[in-house]
């Protein structure tokens, strides 16, 4: 057990200390492997979210704002180094929260500590410009790039503790303080992280972190004292932080949903494509939000490709997050596991082909836990819900395609446009596919990607504003033009 589980209530993170709401109220956080019981947490109030933000905006105008950007870099590799340190205690915390298999858990650790590094690289390499102009009269013109002030993140249980360094390692960067919301799925590491945070050396109240539920994340959306929201989760919540965010008039940025399409051309490499693929779907239970859950197949390739996507998931191993050999853990709670089968059973009844997987695995301690089979359905059409709604969970839907117009528009035709795949042999084939397909990321020739050197962000419905690479670290920014007279 993670030493961070001490048996004790897990308070709020403000100001640089953890302490309980003020109305003492708390809920519980359970583990999807066993259905038990892992930590009371602090349900914050408004009256909590306000103190967070108060704690912030101190911070901001106080201590943190004499650091220099040399000062900042050198707090984020010293947190680098206390993330990897504990990456162990980290990981386990996210695996008995949210459920993720406890391998995959250990193997973020390289992408979640590079991330932390690449943005204390960027903390000293933040610049405005000196601009030409055509005032009638001698002006120098620049602009200055200055911390946008204080940032409202809320983020989702899919990837707690990754998702808590993708927004707090660019907000140290730029100066800016941050109020974080966990979902409460995924609290417990992000609160591990806020610690770390004060341990490297950041000033008490740049770094908070607020637990609860729905309310709370409203609180902070509408707060007249956040400058900025960002966000990633369901485009359906998002919506509600856009109009929630407009009172005030804050930056946003948004990271939502995807019905991502993943397009195997008849010349692909099968061995290659068939697994990436399918862990394009599997992987996380299907908790991903870039998933290629859309599986496009040139007709002539077809019913290989849908024999051996479900042989390949037959081969996965499901079972409890804890232990090392499993590939496929439960999904995060009872609510989403009905979410899950429902659509699987709607998939049945709207004439999908159920070519394996489907089904609830309840043998020995699964029975305690929400486990679900991979599942591939076949002979998807584009109108059904399947093949239209993000399910989040591990069921790949398969859908034949004859021509390269035909399927590009296909794949186009969704609200959404976070990813997609292309998988050929034909250079010439693959860069006309990039061209016109309607997404913020894509991938050839391999399915999921990410760096923090790299955009990150969709099309459309599935969000605006980009995470990673420097439009990241733009975000955080406001840009101030200054005029000065020369003559």
């Amino acid at each position: 057990m993670p030493a961070f589980l001490d048996g004790r209530p897990k308070g709020l993170l403000i100001d640089g200390r953890m302490q309980d709401a003020l109305s003492g109220a708390r809920f519980p956080t359970f583990s999807p492997s066993t259905g038990e019981e892992v930590a009371q947490l602090a349900l914050a109030g408004p009256e909590d979210v306000d103190r967070a933000v108060a704690a912030a905006r101190a911070a901001l105008d106080g201590p943190w704002s004499k650091f220099t950007p040399a000062e900042r870099q050198a707090v984020l590799l010293r947190l680098a180094d206390l993330v990897d340190r504990n990456f162990d205690e980290l990981s386990l915390l996210d695996t008995l929260e949210m459920g993720r298999p406890i391998t995959a858990s250990r193997g973020l650790r390289a992408m979640v500590v590079r991330s932390i590094r690449h943005f204390a690289g960027a903390a000293t390499a933040i610049h405005g410009e000196t601009l030409g102009n055509s005032a009638p009269v001698e002006l120098l013109s620049y602009t200055l790039r200055e911390p946008i002030g204080v940032v409202g993140a809320i983020i989702p249980w899919n990837g707690p503790i990754f998702s808590a360094a993708w927004k707090i390692a660019p907000a140290l960067a730029t100066g800016c303080t941050i109020v974080l919301k966990p979902a409460e799925d995924g609290s417990l590491s992000p609160l591990l992280f806020g610690q770390l945070c004060l341990e490297a050396g950041v000033p008490p109240g740049v770094v908070n972190v607020v637990t609860g539920l729905g309310a709370t994340g409203a609180a902070l959306s509408s707060h007249p004292g956040v400058d900025k929201i960002t966000f990633t989760g369901s485009c359906e919540t998002g919506q509600k932080i856009i109009e929630a965010s407009a009172g005030s008039v804050k930056r946003v940025t948004m990271e939502l949903g995807g019905k991502s399409p993943n397009i195997l051309f008849a010349d692909a490499d099968l061995d290659l494509a068939i697994p990436a693929s399918a862990m394009g779907v599997f992987n996380n239970s299907g908790q991903v939000c870039a998933a290629g859950t859309r599986l496009f197949v040139e007709r002539p390739v077809y019913d290989e490709v849908v024999e051996r996507m479900a042989a390949f998931g037959r081969t996965l191993r499901v079972g409890p997050s804890l232990d090392p050999e499993t590939q496929i853990g439960p999904l995060v709670s009872q609510k989403q596991f009905d979410r899950v089968s429902s659509y699987i059973a709607l998939g049945q009844e709207e004439g999908a082909r159920l070519v394996s997987g489907g089904q609830r695995l309840t043998d020995g301690d699964l029975a305690k836990g929400c486990y679900v089979e991979p599942t591939v359905f076949a002979d998807v059409r584009d109108e059904m819900r399947i093949a239209r709604e993000e399910i989040f969970g591990p069921v790949a839907s398969i859908l034949p395609f004859d021509g390269f117009d035909e399927v590009i528009e296909r794949a186009n035709a969704t609200r959404f446009g976070l990813a997609g795949g292309v998988w050929t042999r034909d250079i010439t084939r693959a860069m006309s596919a990039v061209k016109r397909i309607k997404a913020g990321s894509i991938w050839v020739n391999h399915y999921f990607a990410m760096d923090p050197a790299v955009p990150f962000g969709g099309y459309k419905m599935s969000g605006y504003g980009r995470e990673g690479g420097s439009e990241h670290i733009a975000s955080y920014l406001n840009i101030k033009s200054v005029w000065i007279r020369t003559n």
